[in-house]
């Protein structure tokens, strides 16, 4: 078959991914903080790698509304903007309460062990006020639903609008009202065990539609 001329392609786009997260979890976690301008010379130092592929997450980070560009000026981290969290938050909660509706009659025993265990991790996260560690777990609790909903469209949707949520989410699981999500998590596990595809739906909309106090603490 013909060749394309690009070579090591595979690699680049794993360097790419690598620079994207390590500049997203500084953004989330506020080492980057809003209106931080972001220079080329200085993310290669930090990340050790060269000016293509920090090119290219930045781009995806400007996509997820992390960072904004001002062609030929600067990269700076975007301000936390109330309607682009609400908006993505509104997506967000109804993409999850799609795939637990979906998933909820594809479930067994299997599954509900593993949202315990999600969890009881997340539990134990937010009780140490380990915000980083917290979002690992909600976010495995959460995926459980996706995976088994069997819809690839649910994922792809909510890579492009999750990004935004994070800095609220790590605000939230960095303080006690958090510990709220750990009860909802329960709710939404016996929901499922016993059927209600449509109550487990609703329990979960309304976990996610809790970043809304959150956004108080930005504008304060």
């Amino acid at each position: 078959m013909p060749v394309p001329d690009e070579h090591g392609r595979h690699r680049r786009s794993l360097l790419r991914d690598q620079a994207y997260v390590s500049i997203r979890d500084a953004i989330v976690n506020g080492t980057l903080a809003p209106g931080e301008t972001l220079r080329d010379p200085e993310l290669e130092k930090w990340l050790g790698i060269s000016r293509t592929p920090i090119r290219e997450a930045i781009a995806r980070l400007e996509t997820a509304g992390l960072v904004h560009t001002l062609p030929g000026r600067s990269t700076v981290v975007s301000t936390i903007e109330r309607k682009a969290v609400l908006d993505a938050q509104d997506v967000a909660a109804s993409l999850h309460a799609l795939a637990v509706r979906i998933a909820v009659p594809l479930m067994g025993k299997s599954d509900y062990a593993a949202l315990t265990r999600a969890n009881k991790e997340f539990a134990a996260a937010v009780s140490a006020t380990d915000a980083e560690s917290g979002m690992r777990a909600d976010d495995s609790f959460h995926d459980i639903f996706v995976v088994a909903s069997l819809n690839e469209v649910i994922p792809v949707v909510l890579e492009q609008v999750t990004p935004v949520l994070r800095r609220v989410e790590f605000l939230r699981f960095s303080s006690l009202s958090g510990r709220q999500s750990i009860a909802q998590h329960k709710r939404i596990i016996e929901l499922c065990r016993q059927g209600d595809a449509e109550g487990a739906a609703e329990a979960t909309r309304h976990n996610w539609e809790a970043l809304s106090p959150i956004l108080d603490e930005f504008d304060a």
